[in-house]
């Protein structure tokens, strides 16, 4: 089946060359999708120097993977972020994994890109919720058959917890698998504030997710708690 990687984007023009390298070697067996969620950087343009499709939309992240989702063409559809370097070989990983019919969704083990022990605590903590609880989140590239996407109508717009709750219905739906090989995440948002204060703040989003806060007033409270003080 082939395979559209879908990349929503805002401001990512540190990162964004090295994620778009990393995946040209597959072009041609992948279609590669970025939509723009309103960059005020020079995303854009960087994205415009590489053989690949360019979406520019607005609003938050569920619609930048829905409006990319509108457009792929592949069979199967895997929403990558743009610091997150997907394992050599991954449309074959993405190929076998869902092949068992009763597979609804899968996505990668998650390493982090830093050497911290504690990071490598955070690494078992998520193959063990993954794994257990079906919940891989979106760092860990998500993927699936595109008639599955599109019977469940996709990401539910929301302003955070987009990922969260589409995983929710999707392991409903059918066994979510990890595959072999881990992607390589980037560490920056454990730098900000701390990889203990981060965890914290995430596991303080959930619950107040499960509470039934407003997703607009989460992601006004996220943003402000990591936002580092001066």
């Amino acid at each position: 089946m082939s395979i559209s990687v879908i990349i929503p984007v805002l401001n990512e023009a540190a990162g964004i060359t090295q994620c778009l390298g990393q995946l040209l070697p597959y072009q041609g067996t992948v279609e590669i999708i970025v939509v723009d969620g309103g960059s005020q950087d020079n995303t854009c343009d960087l994205v415009r120097q590489f053989p690949v499709i360019l979406q520019e939309t607005n609003g938050g992240r569920g619609k930048q993977m829905n409006q990319g989702a509108a457009i792929a063409s592949g069979e199967i559809l895997l929403f990558l972020h743009s610091d997150t370097q997907l394992p050599t070989g991954f449309p074959a990983l993405v190929q076998t994994t869902l092949a068992d019919a009763q597979v609804i969704a899968g996505a990668f083990p998650l390493a982090i890109a830093d050497a911290r022990w504690s990071l490598r605590l955070v690494e078992k903590m998520v193959q063990w919720r993954s794994q257990i609880f079906s919940l891989p989140y979106g760092d860990q590239g998500i993927f699936l058959r595109r008639r599955d996407f599109e019977r469940l109508g996709g990401y539910a717009e929301l302003a955070i917890m987009e990922d969260y709750e589409f995983l929710q219905r999707l392991k409903k739906q059918g066994q979510i698998r990890l595959t072999e090989h881990p992607v390589l995440t980037s560490s920056r948002r454990w730098q900000k504030l701390g990889v203990w204060r981060t965890t914290w703040i995430n596991q303080k989003v959930i619950l107040g997710y499960h509470l039934g806060v407003d997703a607009e007033v989460l992601r006004q409270w996220y943003q402000r708690q990591m936002t580092p003080s001066t």
